[in-house]
């Protein structure tokens, strides 16, 4: 799941920008004046709010059909509540109102449009209210119906809407500052044209940075085969919210009283990512984090499955920046061993412990303290949110001195005695370190249900993930160097997750927050991260040409030195006799043999440089199931003559790349054994 921000396109249409003096700065409405009424056609819109401005947005033509046998059924539509958005988003029709089902988000406003207008400086329709719609509408029947024109109407906030003819309609706004004595409406300002019904608009909105919408753009073009016979379904992509939660603590104001005034966009960015770094390698925030991760996927999850009861696919997670490393270390210590975890898909309960454990209601009647367990179900404290309870938790929610002191005990007893327990910090001699600082399955000790694996992170209790994922893709990811300045030279080329199969390092060449992975696995060995392919095919042109000229200048840098290398041997050579005694043949065969192996010497670099563009098969290790890990994206032409400019923009280039979205399509579809239409090459 990854971190997305949903953006929308603005409104596009064919008709001309209008003008003041002619009759084509209105839009013509394709009908004639004696055809009969036809009613209109309508399309449902929903309102955000882009750059503190009211922006409505169509609904796709499946959701917008969808609201409308649910508004036209008869049923009411108060208590209607219609999924878009393949469920991201749910309608409720008698609030006309739309709310996001997975992540918080401010509700927005619906309406059923049929009519619209446009001012000369728009490059967007506004629908009119539901209500005034009907009254334009009722108004346009009844003009088609008697013939009668010219029919002139106010809208609520007194504004003059005249309907001159089928092919005219206005929209007059009053001018400022006018008295009872002024012009007439027709007179005041530049009209805005009125337009019915959706002809023309477009209502299939594409949003080219929605890593969403590129996915299904790229089903089209790259698996359409398997798409036509049914074999696949789309990808879901849901983003999991941690970083709101963390900021909401009142830091953010803090951090911001002593930032420099300069350079302001950089230092927000610095603010924004940096302190998070921060907060994650501070043991009280640490904990934090981890803990609102995992529980925010699980319980996205189990509302996914919830909605989606017949769903039987895979689940992959993404993280970009620090959540990448925040998931690496979640995955890290998951545990395999506790049993299937499909048994457990109903429940967002996270079992920490194997066999048979009572439940805090029976702890605390073992206690003798039944008469707490209201409090606790009250305030929605569960065992393992008692285990995470201080001495002034327990205070403020009403427990007293004499049990909170038996609580607290019994529960850290017990949490050592099952040995579910959190590892000492360690020493600035990195005593605990692993031998080698090798990051290892051979190295790892479990403690009970604790499985330390040594990577010097500090001291969390990580929260258990209820499902197994496939896929884990890092998008610009620092999680090389974290484990590196945590003191961990190599990973062992056997680890692999405990509950992951597969995992892709993804980066751009100038992201300055991304690190390699491989290096760590083997350490001895020099050699290219997997280019990966342009969406369309192939390298990149600029990096053919690079490469073309770079092989040109090689060859012709070999050729030279192998020229000067044949001209300097012909003049040191010994003179032969004017006069030569007739050779024997073993001296005639053996000119030949010695001028042979003449090409051989001045190729050796030439070949040498052939051998070393073989691409020779290099064992990484397990931790992606023996496959490569480190996928390095092309860079777009213009990024190529400045890597300083735009190394910003890199680490924010994930969402919006149609070839990381291949690259996450092909690998996930791979795992059910469907693959592109056409290899890329």
């Amino acid at each position: 799941m990854s971190s997305v921000q949903s953006q929308q396109e603005q409104l596009s249409q064919s008709d001309p920008s209008p003008s003041p003096n002619s009759c084509s700065s209105f839009e013509l409405i394709d009908m004639d004046a004696g055809s009969l009424y036809e009613p209109v056609s309508p399309h449902w819109f929903y309102c955000k709010i882009i750059d503190s401005k009211e922006t409505w947005i169509p609904f796709n033509s499946e959701d917008s059909q969808q609201l409308e046998e649910a508004y036209s059924s008869g049923k009411g539509c108060n208590g209607r509540v219609v999924p878009t958005d393949g469920g991201r988003y749910d309608v409720h029709l008698g609030e006309r109102m739309r709310y996001a089902v997975y992540w918080d988000e401010l509700a927005s406003e619906v309406r059923r449009c049929t009519w619209f207008y446009k001012g000369d400086k728009d490059n967007k329709y506004v629908p009119y209210s539901e209500s005034f719609s009907q009254v334009l509408e009722e108004t346009y029947m009844l003009a088609v119906t008697l013939d009668e024109w010219k029919k002139k109407l106010e809208s609520p906030n007194r504004e003059i809407i005249i309907l001159h003819n089928p092919k005219l309609m206005v929209h007059y706004q009053p001018v400022a500052g006018s008295d009872d004595w002024g012009s007439t409406p027709t007179e005041q300002g530049r009209p805005r044209t009125v337009k019915r019904g959706v002809e023309n608009i477009s209502v299939d909105i594409h949003c080219v940075n929605d890593f969403r919408s590129v996915s299904l753009n790229l089903l089209q073009t790259h698996f359409k085969k398997a798409q036509e016979n049914q074999q696949i379904g789309r990808v879901e992509f849901l983003p999991v919210n941690w970083h709101s939660p963390l900021h909401s603590t009142g830091v953010d104001v803090d951090l911001q009283r002593i930032t420099l005034p300069s350079i302001n966009r950089l230092r927000h960015f610095t603010n924004d990512t940096i302190l998070d770094v921060f907060f994650y390698n501070s043991p009280t925030y640490c904990q934090t984090i981890v803990d609102t991760v995992a529980s925010e996927m699980n319980r996205i999850y189990t509302l996914f499955l919830q909605r989606n009861p017949d769903f039987k696919g895979g689940v992959s997670i993404a993280g970009h920046s620090l959540g990448s490393l925040i998931l690496f270390d979640i995955l890290t210590n998951q545990k395999d061993s506790l049993g299937d975890i499909d048994s457990e898909k109903d429940s967002l309960n996270i079992v920490m412990d194997q066999g048979d454990t009572p439940t805090l209601e029976e702890d605390l009647k073992k206690l003798q303290l039944s008469e707490f367990f209201d409090i606790f179900e009250k305030e929605k404290v569960d065992k393992e949110a008692l285990a995470l309870c201080t001495d002034r938790d327990l205070q403020e929610i009403g427990i007293p001195l004499g049990p909170r002191k038996k609580i607290l005990n019994y529960f850290s007893t017990r949490k050592n005695s099952m040995g579910i327990k959190r590892p000492a910090p360690q020493p600035a001699s990195g005593a605990n370190i692993p031998k080698e600082s090798e990051f290892c399955s051979s190295s790892n000790t479990r403690n009970g249900d604790y499985l330390d694996v040594g990577i010097g992170q500090v001291s969390v209790k990580y929260p258990r993930l209820i499902y197994k994922p496939e896929i884990f893709f890092a998008f610009g990811s620092p999680i090389g160097m974290f484990l590196t300045v945590r003191g961990l030279k190599r990973i062992d080329p056997n680890y692999r997750f405990p509950t992951c199969k597969g995992f892709f390092n993804i980066y751009h060449p100038f992201d300055p927050v991304a690190y390699r992975i491989e290096p760590m696995v083997v350490p001895g060995v020099e050699f290219e991260p997997m280019l990966i392919p342009h969406h369309k095919g192939r390298k990149r042109m600029h990096l053919e040409l690079r490469e073309g000229l770079t092989r040109m200048s090689m060859d012709l840098k070999n050729n030279l030195l192998g020229s000067l290398r044949m001209a300097w041997k012909s003049f040191t050579r010994a003179p032969y006799p004017a006069l030569q005694a007739s050779e024997t043949p073993e001296e005639t065969e053996a000119e030949p043999e010695s001028t042979s192996e003449k090409p051989s010497d001045v190729n050796t670099e030439e070949t040498s440089v052939a051998v070393k563009e073989e691409v020779l098969p290099i064992n990484v290790g397990m931790l992606n199931g023996g496959q490569r890990i480190d996928y390095v994206l092309q860079e777009k032409p213009i990024e190529s003559f400045n890597e300083y400019l735009f190394a910003l923009q890199s680490h924010l280039c994930y969402w919006e790349s149609e070839d990381t979205v291949l690259l996450v399509l092909k690998e996930i579809y791979q795992t059910q054994g469907i693959f592109l239409d056409q290899p890329l090459q």
